[in-house]
């Protein structure tokens, strides 16, 4: 049991590579293993590639007859983008597959691992199943709602406040709590903010790693009127991700094609108004098959984004600064609640140091797949 351990570790280890990179779809890792000697391995690397099956069965090409397979995920038995990985495990000869989880996927669900019992194969299941689960919440939680796994990142001072009452914000936590904020970037489908955010800071919303591989999010503009000025960077600078700005029907027609026009993606997001319906924003979103979304705005789009109930887990970065001030804004505005017992309430806390900052992290339900935020 201790080699199967090592071998299913390595395998997360592999699969843990394409973070960012294979959405919708899982990250998958597989492992290969015979005679207690690695034969071949491989990854999911990204949506429409291979599986991570089929890289190391190439990866051992012969020797994967007889072998045992070690994959963090139950091998798909449906023909997509590409063929059934249990038919390809069948051809391959291999004696034993091992499982760390079930596919949640509806398409697999259990039937993958039946096909190989069928088969003769032996099959193991359930190995390091909460890591395997850690590693594709967002998947876990897409896949069976169609609707994105959404994070809320706030960097506040020691006292709660995201900026000084002259409206001063940069920067309130240091380099490496803003360097893991951007491999959160990095790592999720979407970024969403305000339309207040645009108009008083003009970000960019990119992904500015330190070693220069940052992949750009999509940009996501809750903008119910489209305020969102057409010279703004997330619309004139130079990225490979797009910007959508969500808004409502009350919208100037003319301010929407303007929009168009510079290059974004409007959404119309049907609702009573007057503000942008986030819920209604996450099912359209999830149809467009985004999976995750980091919501990284000011006190309103916050506010909104826990009054409407869509968040899965918090990010919060603390500084050991001491802002003051009742013009100071903090994190979360809105009316808020009267009675202690109506607090949102984390569960599954982690907390670490980043520099001299701290990251606290933590789920809003008490879902047994939650766990807490990249290891990075």
């Amino acid at each position: 049991m201790d080699q199967d351990r090592h071998y299913m570790n390595m395998a997360l280890e592999l699969a843990a590579k394409a973070r960012g990179r294979t959405s919708p779809n899982p990250m998958v890792g597989a492992v290969l293993v015979k005679d207690g000697e690695v034969v071949g391995k491989g990854f999911h690397a990204k949506a429409g590639g291979a599986h991570a099956e089929v890289v190391a069965l190439a990866d051992a090409g012969d020797r994967a007859k007889g072998a045992t397979v070690y994959v963090t995920l139950e091998p798909c038995c449906h023909h997509g983008k590409t063929g059934p990985c249990t038919e390809a495990l069948k051809k391959a000869g291999v004696k034993r597959v091992v499982a760390a989880m079930t596919d949640p996927n509806p398409l697999v669900a259990g039937k993958g691992l039946n096909i190989l019992k069928d088969a003769g194969i032996e099959v193991v299941s359930g190995l390091l199943e909460e890591e395997a689960k850690e590693l594709n919440e967002v998947f876990i939680k897409y896949i069976t709602t169609k609707i994105p796994f959404i994070v809320l990142k706030a960097a506040t001072s020691l006292d709660g406040k995201i900026a000084t009452a002259s409206g001063e914000s940069k920067w309130i936590t240091g380099d490496t709590a803003r360097n893991y904020g951007h491999r959160l970037r990095d790592a999720y489908d979407a970024i969403l903010v305000g339309v207040n955010t645009v108009l008083a800071d003009d970000p960019s919303l990119t992904a500015r790693l330190p070693e220069g591989r940052g992949k750009d999010p999509l940009r996501i503009i809750v903008d119910s009127m489209s305020r969102t000025p057409t010279s703004a960077k997330i619309l004139t600078q130079e990225s490979a991700a797009h910007t959508i700005i969500a808004t409502t029907q009350a919208a100037p027609v003319e301010r929407r094609a303007s929009l168009m026009a510079a290059g974004a993606e409007v959404i119309v997001v049907p609702g009573e108004g007057p503000g942008v319906d986030l819920k209604k924003l996450m099912v359209l979103l999830g149809e467009k098959q985004i999976s995750s979304v980091l919501i990284e705005g000011g006190g309103k789009i916050s506010g909104s984004a826990l009054n409407a109930g869509i968040v899965d887990k918090v990010a919060w970065f603390i500084a050991p600064k001491i802002i003051g001030g009742d013009l100071a804004p903090g994190p979360v505005r809105g009316e808020g609640i009267q009675f202690l017992k109506d607090a949102t309430k984390l569960y599954k806390v982690t907390v670490q140091n980043l520099g001299a900052d701290i990251l606290i992290t933590g789920y809003t339900s008490k879902g047994g797949d939650k766990i807490s935020l990249l290891e990075l």
